[in-house]
């Protein structure tokens, strides 16, 4: 899905591949839904399906001279000046799995670990790009989700100490 994404960000996603497209003026929004349409059609982009990157490779260079596509790690590195490579800190370990399935109830745990682990400016970076008209699904929202946490299950009990034979 084509999504907006700032300068600042596309720096930090060193472990990613996507399309960056220029000069489209206008409403944002009227442009991100004609290019995932224009991708749908085409089947590069299947509802509910994975992405097919040789398709999109083809699309990009059937549709530079309109939209300016150009993949990100090139752009990042020729017009950003290279990807920040600084320590990442470590995602906390939550419990995602097994709980109710409700984004926001998912979004509420996962912000209460950040916080209970230092990380509130991290707590509510996350539950902005979710609620703020950023995401458009309940999997966009669970790869942001899993951007900021490492999502695991609940742990299982321990025995107490005791010796099974």
């Amino acid at each position: 899905m084509i999504r907006q994404i700032e300068k600042e960000e596309l720096r930090t996603m060193h472990d990613r591949e996507g399309l960056v497209l220029q000069g489209c003026g206008g409403d944002l929004k009227e442009w991100t839904d004609g290019i995932n349409q224009m991708l749908e059609q085409e089947g590069i982009l299947p509802k509910g399906k994975r992405l097919d990157m040789g398709k999109l490779a083809a699309w990009r260079l059937k549709t530079r001279y309109h939209f300016g596509g150009t993949w990100m790690s090139d752009y990042v590195d020729n017009r950003l000046g290279g990807f920040l490579h600084e320590a990442v800190a470590e995602k906390p370990n939550c419990a995602l799995i097994g709980e109710d399935g409700n984004i926001f109830n998912l979004m509420g745990i996962a912000a209460r670990t950040l916080r209970e682990n230092g990380m509130e400016d991290k707590a509510e970076k996350m539950k902005k790009r979710i609620t703020e008209g950023g995401c458009q699904d309940y999997y966009e929202a669970l790869n942001i989700i899993d951007q900021y946490v490492t999502i695991t299950g609940k742990e299982e009990p321990e025995m107490g100490g005791m010796e099974m034979k």
